[in-house]
């Protein structure tokens, strides 16, 4: 297959895949914005929430997401009853994830007071926190459905449904924050009982999409015990622990430095959450290139064609490199613009405008870093990827961040660098390792 018809490939998977990933993104913005327009306080205590269930969460989805590897390459040797038993042990496996997290919900004030939030704000993170417990499931569940069908190459169904959600979700903040069409007005807890509803609907119309689509057929077997099996539970949960270290590993590196940028003054944290903001969007870019790169990857190891895997994944990379050039581009050109868009502060625009051109500078490595791991998970190699994000963003760019912030006059820029300098870390590693143990290393009929 030529590297064209590779490239239309992944362009044909991706776009679908990216616009669903925005679309997932946009669900928090909109909550912010509404929580925003009913008091400042309830702003606060709905972005301290989010910040903590987000970042519990965060771990269970990866869990989910250990249904890829085994999914895509079932898939690509057309074997559908791997397929519909990988789908049933993913929806197993997600009650399993569900226990835990519930659990650190629970705990959310306590743990928020210990980390020295306002009591007042964790109480009220703790409201809106705990109203959404109820959802958890089902929004684990929906992404194994959404992997599910991913991993077969159906991805349009996945963005039919998140459009749908934000529809919801604009309609249940309206009715639950504001106290609409009879409803009590409530507030940060209206805010989470509209998030709680949304994720409810996402599985709900994803399930009927399923199964009144038939989209299961050719890639299903009828439930028995053997979906329960602990030894092939425990192959899920294998790759998806793996993954899910490695999106903690990074999402909490994201959230400790803005922390940090907090204790070096409100402008800073402004700016800092106003460039985190512009870098989240755009990373849905490689995010939803990486999801593509497991499928086809995955699908040409599952065919014993390890090296058309092999040049789907360097097409992948060069792509999502590619791709976030352009923003790199976009943030440095338009650096002085762009913060003006969310503050009208000139201290936060300025600076907000002297940390775009870093991460502009790392755009280009978060996009290989992205589609890197993307590449690991198609091939069933999740580890290395976890092993990486340990010492690049825990053993550097933690470290130096903190240095660089408040040991030298840097202050953001220095906690900026530091994170700027650990993502190319990654990345080089990331690129070093497929170079050497890529898909053409697994000969036909030894796909892992």
């Amino acid at each position: 297959m030529t590297y064209r018809l590779q490239g239309r490939r992944l362009v044909t998977l991706a776009v679908p895949i990216i616009l669903t990933q925005v679309g997932m993104n946009l669900l928090g913005v909109v909550d912010t914005i509404m929580a925003g327009r009913y008091s400042v306080e309830v702003l606060a205590a709905a972005a301290l929430g989010h910040l903590w269930t987000f970042g519990t969460l965060i771990f269970a989805m990866g869990i989910v997401f250990g249904i890829d590897p085994i999914v895509t390459q079932a898939h690509g040797a057309r074997d559908s009853e791997r397929m519909g038993l990988a789908l049933q042990r993913g929806l197993v496996v997600a009650l399993i994830a569900t226990l835990p997290t519930i659990g650190l919900w629970l705990a959310t004030e306590k743990i928020l007071i210990a980390l020295g939030q306002d009591p007042r704000l964790a109480s009220l993170a703790h409201d809106y926190t705990v109203i959404q417990l109820p959802s958890v499931p089902f929004f684990l569940g929906f992404l194994a459905l959404r992997q599910y069908l991913q991993g077969r190459g159906i991805v349009r169904p996945a963005l039919f449904v998140v459009l749908a959600s934000n529809l919801c979700n604009i309609l249940f903040n309206w009715i639950f924050i504001f106290g609409k069409l009879g409803a009590p007005e409530m507030g940060v807890v209206g805010a989470g009982l509209a998030t709680a509803l949304t994720r409810g609907v996402m599985f709900g119309v994803m399930l009927a999409l399923v199964l009144r689509g038939r989209l299961y057929i050719g890639a299903w077997t009828p439930w028995s015990r053997r979906s329960l099996k602990p030894n092939r539970l425990g192959e899920i949960l294998n790759h998806g622990v793996s993954i899910g270290v490695q999106y903690s590993l990074e999402v909490w590196a994201f959230q400790i430095v803005m922390l940090w940028a907090g204790h070096l003054g409100e402008a800073q944290l402004a700016a800092h959450s106003v460039v985190i903001n512009m870098v989240s969007m755009s990373f849905m870019i490689p995010f939803g290139l990486s999801q593509a790169a497991t499928t086809r990857v995955g699908n040409l190891l599952g065919e014993n064609k390890p090296q058309q895997a092999h040049r789907a994944a360097w097409i992948a990379l060069g792509m999502g490199g590619g791709l976030m050039c352009f923003f790199a581009v976009f943030f440095a050109v338009f650096r002085d613009e762009l913060p003006k868009i969310y503050s009208a502060d000139p201290r936060v625009i300025l600076l907000g405008a002297s940390i775009l051109p870093i991460a502009a500078g790392f755009q280009i490595f978060d996009g290989i870093q992205a589609v890197g791991g993307g590449i690991l998970r198609g091939m069933g190699r999740t580890r290395p990827a976890a092993i990486f994000n340990l010492f690049g963003y825990y053993l550097l760019a933690l470290p130096l961040a903190w240095w660089l912030g408040f040991r030298t006059d840097l202050g953001l820029r220095g906690l900026w660098w530091g994170l700027a300098l650990g993502l190319a870390l990654i990345a080089s590693t990331l690129l070093i390792w497929i170079r050497r143990n890529g898909p053409m290393t697994l000969q036909p009929g030894r796909a892992e």
